[in-house]
Formats: structure tokens, sequence, C-alpha cells
């Protein structure tokens, strides 16, 4: 974390803090340090995440090109719109559990040649390869974001990882290049992040740190992106497996050997999943629960900070410049699975919980932005945290969808530090912090605050000032509801949804009211 980034008590006002100056909202002081900038806050902390799982791909990206559902070459166009609203910066696939199962040669050519398998991991649903590699680069390209492959580890080889980016990367003059020509594109793919499989402590094969080391050198040394314009700071980027959760042993061993590299094999990036579950497995619900859920989970959330600087601290050992980055390419709230559905498709609602969890969390990332710069939650469509949900042609964006296309203003902006002391929201053995706030200068100059008030039944009024600006107005939108477990339905898609929000500057400050249980993002006229 950025060490100017704290939270740092302050006079409310001239009332102690926890008081209410009209009987229904707390007033504070907000201070915003323009003139010392932190870290940028890479745009690739809000990238999206698509497994082969449940209808993730089939019914949620893909539903063919025969489909009476409006698509283009097979990929539905009203998903393709929500995301490109988004400006998703890059989509982790094919998994997830499924990638080290997952392999490439099934998935290209003829669709009626494609092999037809068991998704063992999910279900045992079939998986008919009808969404390979030619159409996710395809769905890629729509949505205009970038490529985060995950190579199979697991139960596949080096030799295997290697020609599958020879297939996607090599020119025209090579056998690989004419083979993807001949499945329809010439010019090579751009991979632009390439994971080196996923979660190997686990569904990827149970390998110790050690024999996943042993593997990471072999398979970063052959997994050549041959795609010539992808140079300097375009190059590929490898991901290697890191943490699960708070275990430290990946960060250590990984670290460890890279600090101690040779010459023919690198990273540049270490992942971390880490998801809000509220106990292992998950068994809280998505829907009709109340304020004691809310307040445990939003809890069991913000050990995400903690979590961060835990891995970070042990990085700065063997990395003290941060030239790699902790990628969190697998986070969200995980929920019990919705009644009547296949629990192995993991489907749950989003609520207003969530879009309030979702803000929490891009905010610890934001706070870690010299550290943290890349993120992936978990999932983009239909599945856990889901940005969409689909059902045939019909379409709904969730609460969490609201709070990433309110953040865009974010993306590659340099974080602000800020000073607040908002006092305290308590329920039951919950103590969290009442307000959590970001601020950031976006690459044209202009100042944004986000602001989240968790306490669902109390208003907040905030007095913000920003050290050498003078604000003329703050315009942007606020997200709340009636109540904290509000969803989205096919029926009444916009019950959680933003509505525009204006504060007013008094005496130099931006006074604003934040509803209790909402999201407010503004910019700084």
């Amino acid at each position: 974390m950025n060490s100017r980034v704290s939270l740092i008590a302050v006079l409310l006002l001239g009332i102690p803090a926890g008081a209410w100056a009209d009987g229904s909202a707390a007033s504070v002081e907000l201070q915003v340090e323009a003139d010392h900038p932190g870290a940028r806050i890479d745009r690739n902390i809000f990238g999206q995440f698509a497994e082969h799982l449940g209808a993730g791909i089939y019914g949620g990206v893909w539903v063919g090109k025969a489909s009476p559902i409006a698509n283009v070459r097979g990929i539905r166009s009203d998903v393709v719109a929500a995301l490109r609203a988004l400006k998703v910066p890059n989509v982790r696939w094919p998994g997830g559990c499924f990638a080290d199962e997952y392999h490439w040669r099934d998935g290209i050519g003829a669709p009626e040649r494609r092999k037809t398998t068991v998704n063992a991991n999910w279900g045992g649903a079939i998986e008919p390869n009808s969404f390979g590699t030619e159409e996710f680069m395809d769905f890629i390209e729509q949505i205009g974001s970038e490529a985060y492959v995950s190579v199979n580890v697991g139960s596949g080889t080096p030799h295997e990882a290697a020609e599958w980016l020879e297939y996607m990367t090599a020119g025209p003059a090579t056998s690989a290049g004419q083979a993807r020509a001949a499945n329809g594109h010439a010019e090579p793919y751009r991979i632009r992040f390439l994971g080196i499989g996923n979660e190997s402590w686990g569904c990827g094969g149970a390998m110790t740190p050690e024999y996943y080391v042993s593997q990471l050198k072999i398979f970063s040394r052959y997994v050549r992106n041959y795609n010539s314009a992808q140079t300097g700071e375009a190059a590929m980027r490898r991901i290697a497996v890191g943490p699960d959760g708070d275990h430290v042993e990946y960060t250590e061993a990984v670290m460890k050997a890279w600090q101690g590299k040779v010459w023919s094999w690198d990273i540049e990036g270490l992942s971390l999943h880490a998801y809000t579950t509220g106990g292992w497995p998950p068994r809280h619900p998505s829907m009709h629960f109340d304020e004691g859920e809310y307040a445990f989970m939003l809890q069991d959330t913000l050990a995400m900070d903690a979590l961060i600087a835990k891995h970070s601290a042990i990085m700065d050992r063997y990395d003290p410049q941060k030239k790699i980055p902790l990628v969190v390419d697998e986070w969200g709230v995980w929920l019990a699975p919705l009644a009547g559905t296949n629990p192995g498709f993991l489907v749950q609602q989003n609520s207003l919980r969530d879009a309030v969890l979702a803000a929490l969390n891009l905010n610890i990332f934001a706070r870690h932005a010299d550290r943290v710069r890349m993120a992936n939650i978990a999932q983009m469509v239909n599945v856990l945290q889901a940005m969409i949900m689909t059902d045939g042609e019909r379409m709904l964006l969730t609460p969490t969808y609201h709070v990433f296309r309110m953040y865009v203003p974010f993306q590659d902006a340099t974080s602000l530090p800020v000073q607040v002391d908002a006092g305290t929201y308590a329920y039951g053995n919950a103590r969290l912090p009442r307000l959590d706030a970001i601020a950031a200068r976006d690459t044209r100059g202009s100042v944004w605050l986000a602001l989240t008030n968790v306490d669902p039944n109390q208003s907040v009024r905030v007095s913000a000032r920003i050290a050498g600006v003078h604000p003329r107005a703050a315009v942007g939108e606020v997200l709340t509801a009636s109540g904290v477990d509000a969803v989205n339905s096919f029926d009444a898609p916009n019950t959680v949804a933003p509505r525009r929000y204006a504060g007013a500057v008094r005496d130099g400050a931006i006074m604003l009211d934040v509803p209790g249980k909402s999201v407010i993002v503004v910019h700084v006229q």
C-alpha cells in the first residue's frame, strides 16, 4: 500500500464520532491530498473472468450462429454491448479449474468435427467445444478487450502449451500460422497475459510449491509469443500461480525462485485467489438475508486489505522495486447455489450488498495500486458474482455491473491519498468503518471521488476538500435501493440501478449527502 494512503482521525465538524447532526446523518470531513499523488490505478484491476462453467459461456456469451438471439458470429450482441460500456481491460479464459483439463486442439477447426467431452469439474455438463480459441479471440475483439489465456499445466505438457502459443501468435510463414489462417484468422493473435496454470495447489494438480516452481520454469521458458508486434509495454506477461488466500507457501517459493532465476525463464506476475465466503464451503444465502448477514459478509470481505498487505510484504523482500505485480485473478463473493439449480453451476443472485462489497474491494485494490496492478472478478456472466445474467433472449445487468460501470473513470487514473474517519457501523459482532472512500485524478486531469456508505440505516453528510482544487460542482451517480438484499430480476431489471447525483459546493468544500447502503461516484468540476 502507498504509505501516504491512510485512514486517520479528523475533527467531525465539532460533532463527536458516531453522533448524528440531525438524528439521521453523521457529518464528517474528508481531505484529498491532490498535491501528493500516489500510484496509477491500473485499468487491469477491472478485469473479468469467463470459465467454461454452467451458463458462463454457453448461453451467456455463446449462442451459436443459427440462434434467434441477436448475435455476431455466434456471440450474443446484448452481452457484447453491455461489456463494451465497462471498457473491460482483460478477460481470463478458459478457467479456472477447467483450464487444467482443457486441450486446445479440441476447440479449433470445423465445429462439427470438434471433440465433445464432459466438464468433470463443474456439474458433469457436456462440453461441445463450440467456443474455442477462434471464438474467444473474436469475443475479445468485439468487446475491445485483451486476452488473458490460462495454459494447461495440470494435465497438459509444455509441448502442448508451446504449440498453442505458436498457433495463436506465429506468423503466416509457419505451419502453425497457416493452420490458424485455414481456421479463419491469418494475422497473429495478440495474447496480452498468459497464466501458467491455475490453482496448482488444488484442482490444478495438488502440487507442492517446490514441484510447481519446477514446472513453472519449464513452461515459462517454452510458451513463446511469436507475435513480432508485441514488444515493450505490449509484450506478453506471464503470470505464475500464487497463493490461496492467506497461505504464504506459494508466495515464498515463487518469489524466491524468481529472485534467483537464470536467463532462460521469467515471470511478470503472481496470482492470488481470495473469495469472500464467510466460511467454507459457501453456505450463505444470496437472497432474502437480513442485516446480520449483510454486516457479517462485508466485514469478511474487508479482510482482503490485510491479505494483500501480507503477501505484498513477502514480495517486497524479494522484489523491493515492485517489478512483479500481485494479480488478484479470482475474487468476489461466493455464496450458496440458488435452490433448484445444479450446484456445480455456481448460480447465485446479485444484490445491493454485493455491489457495496465490490466497491469495497475495488477501493482496496486502488489503495494497493503500487503492487496490485491486475484483478479478475469471478465471474463475468451467470456465475458467482456476475456482471450480467441471461435467460434465453433476456439479459439483465446486476448491481455489481453498475459499480464497475460507475468506476470506469478510475481506470489508469492516479490515486490521491484520502484522509477520513467516518466512525463505525456496528451490528452484532461486526464492526466496520462506516464510510470508505478513494479519490483519483484521471488522464485528462479531472478529479473523481468514490464514496461507499456501508451503514444501511444512516446517511453520512460529507464535507470534502481537495488540496489545490477549487470546485465548481460535483456530479455523478448514486447506487442504492430500499433493502440490502434488493436484486434485479428479469421481471424487474432496474430495482437496483444508478441514478443521477449532484453535490453542492460551499466555501470551497464539496458537500455530499451519502445515503445508507450506497455507492456514489462524482466528477469534481
